[in-house]
């Protein structure tokens, strides 16, 4: 008996990859289950061919959404002001683009000011109905979670990237556990503390941004149920300028000779290093902080930094890509997209 012809892929021209991704199987079994050959079970032969009738259904349905103007159109609406992390996701949503074209898609970055709820709201308010979809790195706010409810009511889809919002109608939170961050800060900084007593203080950008709270909420029960012998001072704020946690730390420094642990939560690390430099005590007191940039790789090299937590860009940005994509595509869940780890970074270590 002659073997059963290919499983072809109608008018739909589908990529192997998109099979695949559909059926949550590797390029290499999609490749054996379409061509007959050995080595694929009933079960997985079935999804495949199940992938393949999905996708060519969504090929011919007049109801799927098709990109106005042949492509799809995405906003990344990040934070103002210099934020060596938020370069990081520039950078990769630059060499995302490639990638972005072969979906038919493309993204324009815009900026605001995330400390300021008005701000913030009105740039969101003026991002409606020009975008299929919005990916936002902003603070939680009442004012802004409105805004992104009328978005979304619109039809624009909408992802949160780092810091999460609290409204109903975002689709998907890209970003790390913040609260497990937190925790792990606290074990980091217990550690490299040792059997010191003393105050350990804190500077984070805000409180309104949910991934600082989040994390200091983790920093603070981790530290009262590990390492109760040191004594956590009220978070400083810097809203994640260098220009403004220069000054506060170096304050925190002078009033705190006793100082033993630093926990920076947001940017603006670069004034911290330089207090710290500037003050002496760059190396005599544990310091983790967050994001794996140039700054804070010179100050793990030089002593000063203890740890840096950090998280890939790249992975956010494509994550937050492709979950926007899939909403507007109407595709389902995309199993293959993976939770962001959590980096934990020394200077013996350094990639």
């Amino acid at each position: 008996m002659a073997p059963p012809p290919p499983l072809l892929l109608p008018d739909l021209r589908a990529r192997l990859h998109d099979v695949a991704r559909e059926a949550g199987v590797s390029l290499a079994t999609v490749d054996r289950a379409l061509n007959h050959r050995p080595g694929v079970s009933p079960r997985t032969l079935q999804r495949v061919q199940e992938a393949v009738t999905r996708l060519t259904q969504r090929h011919h349905d007049p109801a799927m959404p098709l990109p106005r103007g042949g492509g799809w159109l995405l906003c990344f609406l990040l934070p103002a002001g210099q934020n060596c992390f938020v370069d990081q996701l520039r950078e990769a949503l630059h060499a995302l683009t490639p990638w972005l074209a072969e979906q038919r898609a493309r993204v324009e970055i815009r900026t605001t000011d995330a400390f300021s709820p008005a701000a913030a709201s009105a740039a969101v308010r003026r991002l409606r109905g020009q975008y299929d979809a919005v990916v936002l790195m902003l603070q939680d706010h009442p004012l802004v979670r409105e805004a992104v409810e009328r978005m979304a009511f619109d039809g624009t889809s909408v992802v949160t990237l780092v810091s999460d919002i609290a409204a109903r109608a975002r689709s998907h939170f890209v970003g790390i556990d913040n609260r497990a961050a937190g925790r792990t800060a606290g074990a980091l900084l217990g550690r490299f503390v040792g059997a010191c007593r003393g105050p350990v203080g804190i500077v984070m950008g805000s409180h309104s941004l949910q991934d600082h709270a989040q994390r200091l909420h983790g920093f603070q029960h981790a530290m009262a149920a590990e390492h109760p012998q040191l004594q956590l001072l009220p978070p400083l704020e810097c809203k994640d300028r260098p220009e403004a946690a220069q000054p506060l730390a170096a304050a925190l420094l002078a009033q705190q000779p006793r100082l033993v642990g630093l926990y920076s939560i947001g940017a603006g690390n670069d004034g911290i290093h330089q207090a710290l430099k500037t003050s002496g005590a760059a190396g005599r007191l544990a310091w983790v902080c967050h994001e794996l940039t140039p700054h804070t790789r010179a100050a793990l090299l030089d002593g000063s930094a203890s740890a840096v937590i950090g998280q890939s860009a790249m992975q956010e940005a494509r994550a937050a890509c492709r979950l926007a994509l899939a909403r507007l595509t109407r595709q389902r869940e995309l199993a293959d997209v993976e939770p962001i780890r959590i980096e934990i970074y020394l200077k013996d270590n350094l990639p």
